[in-house]
């Protein structure tokens, strides 16, 4: 198996190549045209449908039935190819090189773990690997990166405008709303809503990039995710909960438990919708682009200029490549209203 990875990996070694910098600072060669793209995980696999959809060789979980209208017909049966990195990892590189792509691609983290790990399986596999920074406030940079080594920097010029507008208008409208007079925000993770993310977290940076402060704060001490308890929730007593689970969603305002929360006596838990994918992190990719509008409308009804109806339709066309029909639409506004398909 070892002489096969071998043979395979100088045969994956492109004829014709560039150089592109990633945001690890990376020198990596990439081919002068690249067609196919393997997405090391979730995110990933997001950002490069956005850019260059025929290019991305599959997603890292296959599509569930009420995703599939949310992303345009070509794309909605390409395989399950697993994933390199993250939770519940199991593409192996034997798997990559069967693929043989034209290119790895990592969105996320550029932490000495995962440049190590991408220049493993770059020397092991012979295919070029880009690690791009995915923290929220560097998309627009992402997307010009990315954009560039696909061949596609028009597309990526354009999608990072459309984001480095949407930062604008959030700048402006919270130019003057003091700290202390935000809305304060809970992310209720899973379906006993107890599973969150620390202040900055990849998992709640629209929340605080919406101008919500995040209850789950302990002064940067703790980052990524964490498991609260009910004391603590009672002692943060957050105004606004955010989820994605609809089981927390359906109990929460009958939970006994719940019942002191202030968001919860004043009916302000929200549920977003996940179709193709989180508006709030799962994954913490480019979808977090509609989540944010969504949640600046939650937050500030009085300050922020959008219609979510509008919004929304112009996100999945622009981004996802799909024109939703007006059925589709009105699924995700009533699945934003707490009514998820079933």
């Amino acid at each position: 198996m070892r002489y096969l990875l071998v043979i395979l990996a100088v045969l994956a070694l492109p004829a014709h190549a560039r150089s592109v910098t990633d945001s690890a600072g990376r020198v990596v060669e990439v081919p002068e045209t690249v067609t196919s793209v393997f997405a090391s995980g979730p995110p990933a696999s997001v950002l490069v449908y956005v850019l260059k959809p025929e290019a991305l060789t599959g997603w890292p979980r296959a599509l569930r039935p009420e995703e599939r209208a949310y992303i345009a017909a070509p794309y909605r049966d390409i395989p399950e190819t697993g994933r390199l990195t993250g939770r519940g990892g199991e593409a192996n590189l034997e798997r990559v090189l069967q693929i043989q792509p034209d290119l790895i691609v990592d969105f996320g983290s550029v932490r000495d773990t995962y440049i190590d790990l991408a220049d493993r399986v770059q020397e092991q596999t012979g295919i070029p690997y880009l690690l791009i920074d995915g923290r929220f406030d560097n998309t627009p940079e992402a997307l010009r990166i990315l954009g560039h080594a696909l061949g596609v920097p028009e597309r990526g010029e354009v999608l990072a405008l459309d984001v480095e507008a949407t930062f604008a208008r959030i700048d402006a409208m919270l130019a003057n709303v003091p700290e202390e007079n935000r809305p304060r925000v809970y992310l209720a993770r899973g379906p006993e809503g107890l599973e969150t993310g620390m202040k900055g977290s990849i998992n709640t940076e629209i929340i605080e990039r919406a101008g919500g402060r995040n209850v789950a704060d302990d002064g940067g001490a703790t980052r990524g995710l964490v498991n609260a308890s009910m004391e603590q929730l009672i002692v943060a007593n957050p105004d606004t909960i955010v989820t994605w689970d609809p089981n927390f969603y359906a109990s929460v305002f009958d939970d006994p438990l719940w019942q002191g929360i202030d968001a919860v006596q004043r009916g302000r838990v929200y549920l977003s919708p996940t179709a193709p994918f989180g508006w709030i992190d799962r994954p913490p990719s480019l979808n977090r682009m509609m989540g944010l509008l969504w949640m600046a409308g939650l937050l500030y009804p009085d300050l922020w200029q959008g219609d979510l109806r509008e919004d929304t339709r112009a996100f999945y066309a622009l981004y996802y490549n799909v024109d939703l029909s007006d059925e589709d639409l009105e699924r995700l506004l009533e699945w934003a209203e707490g009514r998820p398909p079933m």
